[in-house]
């Protein structure tokens, strides 16, 4: 036992069930199963992976009971008979082998069951529900749309429940737990919560009921009960079962709130339940609120929720949400619960639990909180991680490399770095290039916007630190030197090339690029910038960085909420990705941002999730947005433009920045290639692709400099 995390790493029990520890992998929907309902090599492997991490419980994605009735996304696990029961035991043996315990989580989606409604099945609920106020897939982009699901249904049947369909249910349940217990898991959580059937009969917006199954409280919880009993009674008195419940339905006036919860929370514990997982929902349809409860941006967000239950139950409690170890731990410590799962954590690194037992927590690979694994299952893909190549893909991972390699790496963002470091833990003599002065490329001033990057930022600079990888900065990678290194293979990982789209007034000396900003608040230069910023500017600027204090974006972001080189009104041209989040950025600095771009829809680049969130807070901050914008002009007090409903608009401008144009660009590689030297390209040269982009690329040219 480390001195870190004492009470986070100390064994666990719920039930008879004990474990190695307090961290459990939450149930996460990943959509890597068979599309038969079957456990293959893929959601195996995966699974596998984090028993090998040292989490002490995983609780699985969903599992069907009614399966393929009341499915609610595409490869998900079945336990609804018994040809299922090979693959599952083939898991829980594969779990069991390194020391981790597993719990099915049962399951029927009800109102959400979208592979009901993609079939034409009838949706299975407590009553008719109200229609939807708001629409959420106005965040999505029109690609995004065509490949989501839900653009395929043109109409939903629904299927109001006789007592008996509830009685059948009932019975759909325990059958499953039984299975699970056949199969050799440890437990089994019942879901009771995120618009799921469960769920539905005991929100009281979603159940207008009338029966002994609707109206008070108690009435409502009736059916959860009556599953958690008969559960209860098909697997025995000593094998572990309990329930995941809301804690709160966020943005729902009239919804679930906490005092519900603890009032349910306590009926499920008198029918014998071993523990409760704390969880929330929210109202779908509102976008924001997509990542505002079961998987929140905000730190911490649920835990005093399940503080609150914590003290009015007798039983354990597990916690979620974006909980940093620390704060689990001294959540663990004083009593307010008993287990924290972790879901995008061990997706970015399923071995977080041992590295913190190790007392290595600084080498933990961090989770950016950018949401690319959630996003992926809204338009029905494979769960994935942006950091974490691997994530997903573990049943594909080689088994045989060989190092020994000289390769030259060119580049020092994060493809570069990422790089540089898997090829220097696979045995080969690296050293890594970068023509600045310092490493991390643009993810510095994707840092500065996205704080939560930085994390990323110091953890590859962290890692080329430690790793054997001789770096040179301030160089040019030449094929002369390239001969000199006598390199093997080179990686070209030199970024995308920004050029200022053709934009009349464009040339203006208050129009800045993203480059030109990035270098002005980074203390670099240019000869563009030379001719657009006075000289005491960049003299102040220059002087951060010789002081290295524009090294610290912490600083950064603080100093310039005090002095920013941009005047009041400033015009971004650029709805993407890069131009959004300079948007909030500079708006949080007390400027008037408006944000122009013929795009059709804003967020390109940025995740589902992130961008549902990012778009509705902008709003929320009052800056206008023009998508669909036409014959966009520059002068030099306003930026003019046709909007989207053929209105002219005159919006005054003291600076203007032009966010996009950013493109690939791989003529190094070519030119490389031709003076004979075997080329890998990774990162944004090939094409902007941003962290995921350029982490993914890293590990395939890694993989293949390894295997040749």
């Amino acid at each position: 036992m480390t001195r870190a995390f004492p009470h986070l790493l100390a064994p666990g029990r719920i039930g008879s069930m004990e474990m190695r520890n307090r961290i459990a992998v939450t149930a996460m929907g990943a959509s890597l199963a068979e599309p038969d309902g079957h456990i293959g090599e893929r959601i195996l492997r995966y699974h596998e992976e984090q028993a090998k991490g040292g989490v002490g419980l995983i609780i699985t994605g969903v599992a069907g009971v009614a399966w393929p009735v009341g499915g609610n996304q595409v490869n998900q696990i079945a336990i609804s008979d018994d040809r299922f029961l090979p693959g599952l035991t083939r898991l829980t043996e594969a779990v069991h082998s390194h020391g981790a315990k597993i719990a099915a989580q049962l399951h029927h989606g009800g109102l959400v069951a979208m592979e009901d409604m993609l079939a034409g099945r009838p949706v299975w609920t407590p009553s008719f529900p109200d229609a939807p106020d708001g629409d959420f897939t106005e965040a999505f982009l029109l690609e995004e749309l065509a490949e989501a699901a839900f653009s395929r249904i043109t109409s939903v049947d629904f299927k109001v429940m006789t007592v008996e369909d509830i009685q059948t249910v009932i019975g759909q349940f325990a059958a499953g737990a039984v299975r699970a217990k056949q199969a050799g898991f440890d437990g089994v959580e019942i879901h009771g919560g995120h618009g799921y059937l469960l769920s539905s009969f005991i929100s009281p917006k979603t159940n207008k009921r009338t029966d002994e199954y609707g109206g008070p409280l108690e009435n409502r919880v009736r059916f959860l009960l009556e599953v958690v009993r008969a559960v209860r009674a098909a697997v025995g008195p000593d094998f572990p079962m309990w329930c995941k419940l809301d804690s709160r339905e966020v943005g729902k006036k009239g919804g679930l709130e906490i005092d519900d919860a603890i009032a349910i929370a306590r009926m499920v514990e008198a029918e014998g339940a071993d523990a409760i997982t704390v969880t929330a929902y929210h109202d779908t349809a509102k976008a924001k609120l997509h990542s505002g409860s079961h998987t929140p941006h905000e730190p911490a967000l649920n835990l005093p929720y399940a503080a609150k239950i914590k003290a009015a139950v007798g039983i354990p409690v597990i916690a979620s949400g974006r909980v940093e170890p620390e704060v689990g731990d001294a959540h663990v410590a004083k009593g307010a619960v008993d287990f924290i799962s972790m879901g995008r954590k061990l997706l970015a690194d399923p071995h977080l639990p041992r590295k913190l037992t190790e007392g290595r927590a600084e080498d933990v690979l961090p989770c950016i909180y950018c949401y690319t694994c959630i996003s992926a299952i809204y338009v029905c893909q494979p769960l994935r991680c942006a950091v974490n190549p691997e994530t997903g893909f573990e049943y594909l991972r080689p088994t045989t490399q060989t190092g020994g390699k000289r390769v030259a790496v060119i580049g020092g963002g994060p493809g570069g770095m990422e790089s540089a470091r898997r090829l220097a833990a696979a045995g080969h003599d690296v050293v890594l290039i970068e023509a600045s002065d310092r490493l991390g490329g643009t993810l510095q001033f994707a840092s500065l916007a996205y704080p939560a990057n930085e994390r990323l930022l110091d953890w590859l600079k962290r890692e080329v630190g430690k790793a054997k990888i001789d770096v040179r900065l301030n160089t040019r990678a030449t094929p002369d030197l390239l001969r000199s290194l006598k390199a093997d293979a080179v990686v070209v990982a030199t970024g995308a090339v920004r050029d200022m789209p053709p934009i009349p007034g464009g040339d203006l000396p208050h129009v800045l690029s993203g480059d030109d900003m990035r270098r002005l608040i980074l203390g670099e230069s240019s000869a563009e910038l030379k001719r657009k910023v006075g000289l005491g500017t960049r003299l102040l600027t220059k002087v951060g960085a010789a002081t290295g204090m524009t090294a610290n974006l912490d600083f950064v972001r603080k100093a310039s909420h005090q002095w920013m080189p941009l005047g009041k009104n400033v015009v971004i041209v650029g709805g993407e990705l890069v131009g959004l989040e300079l948007a909030e950025f500079l708006s949080e600095r007390g400027r008037t941002v408006t944000v122009v771009d013929d795009a059709p829809r804003f967020g390109a680049g940025l995740t589902i999730v992130r961008r549902m969130r990012l778009l509705d807070e902008l709003k929320e901050h009052g800056l206008g947005l023009y998508p669909s914008a036409e014959d966009i002009r520059i002068d030099e007090k306003r930026v003019l433009f046709t909007d989207r409903d053929g209105a002219a608009q005159a919006v005054p401008a003291d600076h203007v920045i032009v966010a996009k144009g950013a493109h690939g660009d791989n003529s190094l590689a070519e030119m490389l290639r031709a003076e004979g030297f075997a080329v890998h390209e990774v990162g944004d040269c090939t094409g902007v692709g941003y962290i995921e982009g350029a982490m993914r690329g890293a590990a395939r040219a890694a993989a293949e400099i390894s295997a040749a």
